[in-house]
């Protein structure tokens, strides 16, 4: 990250107060009692899993795959959920983000897939984001087996989503309004497939899919093997899991809101100039690969071009971008072309990056939950990341 001269001490506290600044009110979180709830968390003993990747029950080709990838510990909700969905049970993973969930449903439906070439899975994500980064571990995982995959989403093509789709592929992989849009002109039945799987479900709901969430789970076929993930669960969403499973094996391994490997803290802006107190953080040397989120579109353009007259190097992801911009940006992120990524929400869910040392919530999140996906970007794959929240 290129840095300017200027040097500051910006001062962090756990106590800090405060509503989202604007002239106008809007629904926002002020994680600070959260914050003030996690200090002294201890940290969690470390999980002893009862197998090897070795051990499961897969085919010996897509174990070397596993292998290749660097697998040999499964994590918890990989752990526990793996052996009931090579069983056939529907299972409902309740897990942190950044916990190995992608890993614990592709796996088991891999291997049904070369147990039987018929057998056929769709999994639907709530961002265009998530749903590459699944097609992108499936593809790691089940190259060279012969296994196809559409990735049916928003911003791209719909002709080339509906060339792949005539291929009759294993999986595929996609956004609640563009699956029901290929439904629509009849591209896609959802009775064809023998798998379901629910990504992230609580951030569906929270984006507004509850109508096509249901829809979708309407057109389903009743018998099928249903697994459903997320990492919270309200009452919203046992209304969708109690439609979209039958007699589910519920594995639960969050402990927390938060991963203990994320310490959060407060920064009490009190009246001075946010985009200047944000100059300060990013010009320390524990600042280094940053996601920065605000609240709207125009937000995160305003704070890229400010952060770019002072020489910050910097890209942008939000909702006004195609579909390539966005993919652009993230692997520029990804592979530390930049080391600053400002974000909408829409980032909060499908950016898997291990290394991001700080999220900057530069704008309160509307909700607890949105927090917690947010700050969950960070302290991933079981490194330390620190979450800061502009407040006041």
């Amino acid at each position: 990250m290129y840095k300017n001269n200027r040097r500051f001490r910006p001062r962090f506290n756990n106590r800090g107060r405060g509503r989202a600044q604007g002239s106008f009110r809007i629904k926002s979180f002020d994680p600070s009692q959260i914050v003030n709830q996690s200090i002294g968390l201890k940290e969690e003993k470390a999980y002893l899993p009862e197998h090897a990747f070795g051990d499961f029950a897969v085919s010996e080709s897509l174990k070397s795959r596993i292998l290749k990838r660097g697998f040999v510990t499964p994590t918890p909700i990989q752990d526990r959920a793996i052996p009931e969905i090579l069983n056939g049970r529907d299972v409902v993973g309740i897990a942190n983000t950044g916990t190995g969930k992608t890993a614990a449903f592709l796996i088991p439906l891999i291997n049904k897939a070369l147990l039987n070439r018929k057998s056929k899975s769709l999994i639907i994500a709530p961002t265009r984001e998530l749903a590459a980064q699944i097609d992108t571990e499936l593809q790691v995982f089940s190259h060279g087996l012969g296994i196809y995959s559409a990735t049916c989403i928003g911003g791209l093509s719909i002709r080339g989503q509906i060339r792949l789709l005539q291929r009759q592929p294993g999986f595929v992989i996609g956004t609640p309004g563009r699956l029901l849009d290929l439904e629509s002109q009849r591209k896609i039945n959802f009775a064809q497939f023998d798998s379901i799987v629910m990504d992230e479900v609580d951030r569906m709901l929270d984006m507004g899919f509850i109508h096509d969430v249901n829809k979708i789970v309407s057109k389903l076929p009743s018998k099928r093997q249903s697994l459903f993930f997320a990492a919270t669960i309200d009452e919203k969403v046992k209304d969708v899991m109690s439609k979209f499973t039958h007699n589910p094996v519920t594995i639960s391994v969050k402990t927390t809101d938060a991963s203990v490997n994320v310490r959060q803290d407060i920064v009490a802006v009190k009246g001075r100039n946010k985009a200047e107190v944000l100059q300060e953080l990013l010009d320390t040397k524990e600042v280094s690969k940053t996601l920065i989120f605000t609240r709207t579109k125009r937000g995160a353009d305003t704070l890229h071009r400010s952060l770019s007259k002072i020489k910050f190097h910097a890209v942008v992801l939000h909702g006004n971008k195609s579909q390539g911009q966005r993919q652009r940006s993230l692997e520029q992120f990804r592979r530390g072309q930049v080391n600053i990524l400002i974000a909408t929400d829409v980032a909060s869910r499908g950016i898997d990056v291990n290394d991001i040392s700080h999220v900057i919530n530069y704008d309160l999140p509307e909700s607890r939950n949105a927090y917690i996906h947010r700050i969950g970007r960070t302290g991933r794959a079981n490194k330390k990341g620190t979450a800061i929240t502009f407040v006041g």
